[in-house]
């Protein structure tokens, strides 16, 4: 198996238990504390926090963005190429998905149930904004910085926050957000809303490439992307 392949096959992996972790502790969460909606988002935020820990961890060596805007973010900077890129995202897409169809089958729910809830408010849009671009500069602030060994902790903290000062319970993340369409649940979002969150998030992360083109102009050896640093690693084999 090449390295591409095993990246593929980690951020299938990575996103999927991630979503399950979002919509399985969300429905967890809406059982153990019926009616206390602030508690079920802290409930729901701190296991989401903890997952994103250790699936960093566990798959940065290989590949743990989980997120399409991460990718294109690596692309648009060099650090892989196009084919990749396309690769890398509909892994993530498809494991979100997977990720959902578990979540919901493990708390004996239909494997698919269309999200009702329509979250696509101007005061959200501006919520998805801030937290993916808050998001990619605290992976890109940690990585670019020579910090990329204390990305998942940087990344877990960043989310569990942001769960809570951003109107949007932060997604920041394009696979997470089409999986969650899958599951009427408390961490649902209705399709109609997906366009609009998807294009605040792409938005996010512009903003936050051209903050960090500022910040760091260059790069220290330690703080190269772990895709540049498998790339370099499958060239070299």
């Amino acid at each position: 198996m090449t390295a591409l392949h095993r990246r593929l096959v980690a951020e299938a992996v990575g996103t999927g238990v991630l979503v399950a972790a979002v919509i399985g502790s969300g429905i967890a969460a809406t059982r153990l504390s019926p009616g206390d909606v602030g508690l079920q988002l802290l409930e729901n935020s701190l296991a989401t926090g903890a997952v994103l820990v250790a699936l960093i961890l566990a798959l940065q060596p290989v590949s743990a963005a989980f997120n399409p805007v991460v990718t294109l973010l690596d692309r648009v900077t060099g650090a892989i190429d196009t084919p990749a890129a396309i690769g890398l995202i509909g892994a993530q897409v498809l494991g979100g998905a997977a990720g959902a169809l578990v979540a919901n089958l493990m708390f004996d729910l239909p494997a698919v149930s269309i999200a009702a809830h329509h979250r696509a408010t101007g005061g959200h849009l501006l919520g998805e904004v801030v937290a993916t671009a808050g998001l990619v500069l605290v992976i890109g602030g940690a990585t670019r910085g020579g910090r990329g060994d204390k990305v998942a902790y940087a990344v877990a903290g960043y989310i569990v926050g942001a769960y809570w000062f951003t109107s949007s319970t932060s997604f920041a993340n394009p696979a997470v957000t089409i999986a969650r369409t899958l599951s009427d649940t408390f961490a649902g979002i209705a399709p109609a809303s997906v366009v609009p969150y998807v294009l605040a998030q792409l938005v996010g992360g512009a903003a936050a490439l051209g903050l960090l083109s500022v910040l760091y102009p260059t790069r220290t050896p330690a703080g190269e992307s772990a895709a540049a640093q498998t790339v370099a690693e499958e060239t070299v084999a």
